[in-house]
């Protein structure tokens, strides 16, 4: 049977990435984000908050675009693969880390209005994403982004034309690729 490994979040960084070179030359970001689960407690009726934090990994020219354009509080759209390492650590101990191997970004929110960039963090309208092969990147460069798909779902519930998503608003313009 086929396995399915697909992580999408929606969220906020909780800190500026931090980049670093492999001795290939190829740039490794690493990021840590924050998604808020909201409900109601049945025993007192309050809302209540959970927070999670997330590691999520880019490698190669998207790791690049991560340090150039996203800084903390940054609202993200990524899609990746959930990845757990495992390594002994100083005290000879064996430790784990589960974090996200990130294939595609997408910058959300409007314009920044920090300094971390000439354009304001919004270079492209379009996804940025890595070839799942490229871990680590390879001499050959993958495409940056995926092309918008005009792909039907049949049974009414896909959409023609993004124009037609009762949702565009919200997206401010900016081009989803199909998923």
């Amino acid at each position: 049977m086929a396995s399915v490994n697909k992580v999408i979040l929606v969220c906020n960084l909780g800190a500026d990435p931090e980049t670093r070179y492999l001795p290939s030359g190829d740039a490794v970001a690493n990021i840590r984000l924050a998604t808020t689960d909201r409900y109601k407690d049945k025993g007192s009726g309050e809302m209540k908050e959970q927070t999670e934090w997330h590691r999520v990994s880019f490698f190669g020219r998207l790791a690049e675009i991560v340090n150039e354009y996203l800084k903390k509080g940054s609202s993200v759209y990524i899609e990746g693969r959930i990845r757990t390492r495992k390594w002994t650590d100083q005290a000879g101990q064996e430790r784990y880390s589960t974090e996200i191997v990130a294939d595609q970004m997408q910058m959300l929110g409007g314009r920044s209005t920090g300094d971390r960039s000439s354009n304001d963090g919004f270079e492209s309208q379009r996804p940025v994403r890595q070839e799942r092969s490229q871990q680590p990147r390879s001499s050959n460069p993958a495409p940056a982004s995926r092309e918008p798909q005009s792909t039907s779902y049949g049974g009414g519930g896909g959409f023609a034309d993004d124009d037609d998503i009762p949702f565009r608003a919200h997206l401010m313009g900016r081009e989803w690729a199909a998923i």
